[in-house]
């Protein structure tokens, strides 16, 4: 994509930009407000003569959100083809609290390559290079900008030129899989684009017609949950997928046998595994995707799924949307023209990854030139948006085929509105600490736009380290790390559940809960999981990690860095606990046949932790989920570090002994009382800070 500018006052060779000037006419509607815009001054009626103009209509189609849309030539607009965002339309009144501004040079139509030579530059060929709609919002000072998809680079996004067009790339450059034309400002306020082709923040499409929406939180949860309510919220993952997933690597020569030696390797080490992910070399070379196995090497697939089923494991299958020609249904694809195709009238075919493949007509490489489908959709504006459809229509058929609450998809490309249907995955990283930074920045980013369930390879994806550690120390973490996960499953699967219910993620930045703490802006390797947790993830060998406690009025007077070591026995590095909040914790799993199966009962046997605050009483309630995704009990806690914590259940029932835990500020616990009654009182007098959960 073209870069417009060039410095403040001058733009780029061969291109011109026509800016938005005077408001020629208004119209006010019952839904609507309507401008015509001149992109030069009218002093006179021969200033009307060749001068085009920009139609922009406002509206407000949800409460504290305004939808701007500039369009130059209205009959493309009215014939340009999909696909678009759909949004509804009913006018609100907003604040008069100053969010963001279109100010001097701020909407314009940019033509590049065209007849400039000429004398008047509004007279240029039309049908000559290439046009784009750009708006040009302002921030003030100190202001930063977060979100834009799952970018490894700076976390901040401010003076970074960032083009929305996904490609395959790795965590170690600037391109993604995932851009999602969304960003969140510290100002208060988000902005989303509504072109699902390729656009530059900030903020240019091209085609006669951009539109963005305003939304106004003014906290980053409200921004996120209006964001979800124009593109939709997650749904809730099943349970089963928070626990651990295993796969081959990509190139493994694998059969019924190797995969059988995988899963019994981790039995006997004692590691629950939740999902195995067979890889695209279950299908035979030169085939896919055929979705059949190859019967060379897995010659009772079916029987061997069901044996796996039967032992607990849940199936997770490689996928693709592209055909190769040796596959038994490409024939079948270009007589029914189920394939892109090229101008010509011939299947669009290529020899990446697989030879002579055809891509369905329903990812990060699909293309755009010389290029047709079969709804005469607009293949720039297709690039992006096939992410959604094609996760779409997978979720949809797994849920037909389950039920709801029981489909996931492990997606890896994804655009605005792909959030509906989890989980994403990010990759691929090298096996270095720096990428393991550069995958959470990712991350982080990614949740900012909506994505509630985000998770990521382990680092040999991309290369092996070449040697192997025997000593057995790596089976002992990652054992403890699983279980530690599985232990935390109610408070997980409950902060699940209101993901899917506001769309704010899971994990997230450390400004989502700590919003007027200004250095709560720039963190950008240590997160919040949820309302009470916080994870500082350790990024060198020698086990030191610095990180930062923010400001909380309510429990402490100043914000703080703290620097630890750790040993690889108290990964992920620092776990903490805010103060003022409680965490259920149940057994992490129970042994059947052999092997660990993590436990899905949330409401028998638990443990609430609570990390009392020192200046005020504490009054909250923590919900007790059941593996469907409603609610089971709910808790009140309710005191202090000084007057003592009393635990009750007010609302639905609790099963067998739970009992109530203390920390202190060290990580240990300082009193507990177990029950079979429906209130438990712990007397304390201690002072508390944020504690760290050791493995």
């Amino acid at each position: 994509m073209v870069k417009f500018s060039s410095g403040t006052w001058t733009v780029g060779p061969h291109i011109s930009v026509n800016w938005a000037t005077e408001v020629v006419k208004s119209e006010a509607f019952e839904d609507r407000i309507r401008c015509v815009v001149s992109m030069k001054p009218i002093n006179h009626r021969g200033d009307t003569l060749n001068t085009p103009t920009i139609t922009i209509e406002c509206s407000s189609p949800i409460p504290d959100t305004f939808f701007l849309e500039a369009c130059h030539w209205k009959s493309q607009q009215l014939t340009s083809t999909g696909p678009n965002y759909e949004n509804p339309t009913s006018i609100t009144s907003l604040s008069n609290y100053l969010l963001t501004q279109l100010g001097w040079r701020s909407v314009g139509y940019v033509k590049y390559d065209t007849n400039l030579d000429h004398p008047n530059l509004n007279l240029a060929d039309p049908d000559k290079g290439k046009k784009w709609m750009t708006m040009q919002f302002q921030l003030s000072v100190g202001e930063k900008i977060h979100g834009l998809g799952e970018r490894s680079g700076s976390f901040i996004k401010n003076g970074q030129t960032v083009d929305m067009w996904n490609e395959d790339s790795g965590t170690s450059s600037e391109l993604t899989y995932k851009n999602v034309p969304f960003y969140i400002s510290s100002g208060g306020y988000g902005i989303f684009v509504t072109c699902p082709g390729i656009t530059r923040v900030h903020v240019s499409g091209p085609f006669e017609r951009l539109s963005v929406h305003v939304i106004h939180g003014p906290t980053p949860a409200a921004i996120i949950e209006r964001y979800t309510m124009i593109t939709g919220r997650p749904a809730l993952p099943p349970a089963w997928t928070f626990n651990l997933w295993l796969s081959t690597s990509f190139t493994t020569n694998y059969d019924e046998g190797t995969v059988t030696k995988f899963l019994k390797g981790m039995e006997d080490r004692d590691i629950s595994v939740g999902v195995f992910h067979f890889d695209c070399f279950r299908m035979k070379g030169f085939h896919w995707c055929d979705y059949e196995f190859d019967t060379d090497f897995f010659p009772d697939a079916k029987g061997q799924l069901a044996r796996l089923k039967e032992k607990g494991y849940k199936i997770c299958v490689w996928i693709n949307p592209y055909i190769a020609q040796e596959s038994k249904i490409f024939d079948e694809g270009v007589k029914k023209g189920y394939f892109i195709k090229k101008q010509d009238g011939n299947v669009w075919q290529d020899g990446c990854w697989q030879a002579g493949m055809a891509w369905a007509d329903f990812g990060e490489r699909i293309p755009t030139g010389n290029t047709v489908y079969f709804d005469g959709s607009n293949p720039e504006k297709m690039h992006n948006y096939y992410a959604f459809l094609y996760n779409k229509v997978t979720f949809d058929v797994i849920e037909k085929y389950n039920r709801k609450r029981q489909a996931v998809v492990f997606a890896h490309s994804a655009t605005a509105g792909s959030q509906r249907f989890p989980v994403h995955w990010g990759g691929d990283l090298m096996s270095t600490f720096e990428a393991m930074a550069e995958t959470l920045r990712g991350g982080m980013s990614l949740g900012l736009c909506a994505f509630g369930y985000w998770a990521h390879d382990i680092g040999i994806c991309v290369a092996f380290p070449g040697f192997l550690d025997e000593s057995g120390e790596a089976d002992v973490v990652l054992r403890k790390s699983i279980d530690l996960k599985l232990t935390l499953m109610p408070y997980l699967f409950v902060t699940a559940i209101k993901t899917h219910q506001t769309g704010v993620p899971m994990m997230r930045p450390m400004f989502v809960e700590f919003l007027e703490d200004p250095m709560a802006w720039n963190v950008d390797t240590q997160y919040m999981l949820g309302f009470n947790l916080m994870v500082a993830p350790i990024f060198n060998a020698e086990g030191s990690v610095q990180f930062y406690v923010p400001e909380d009025r309510k429990v402490r007077t100043e914000p703080k860095y703290f620097t630890e070591t750790r040993d690889f026995m108290s990964l992920p590095g620092s776990l903490l606990l805010k103060p003022g909040g409680a965490v259920v914790m149940v057994k992490p799993n129970r042994s059947s046949g052999g092997r660990k199966l993590a436990v899905y009962d949330y409401a028998s046997d638990f443990i609430v932790l609570v990390n009392p605050p020192s200046k005020e009483r504490m009054e909250i309630e923590v919900e007790l989920p059941n593996c469907e995704g409603d609610i089971a009990a709910l808790l009140r806690v309710e005191g202090s570090s000084r007057t003592g914590v009393t635990v009750s259940v007010i609302k639905g029932t609790v099963r067998g002994p739970w009992r109530v835990r203390i920390v202190n500020e060290i990580g240990m616990e300082f009193d507990a009382a177990v029950t079979t009654d429906d209130t438990v009182h712990v007397p304390v007098d201690r002072y508390f800070f944020f504690f760290t959960i050791w493995l």
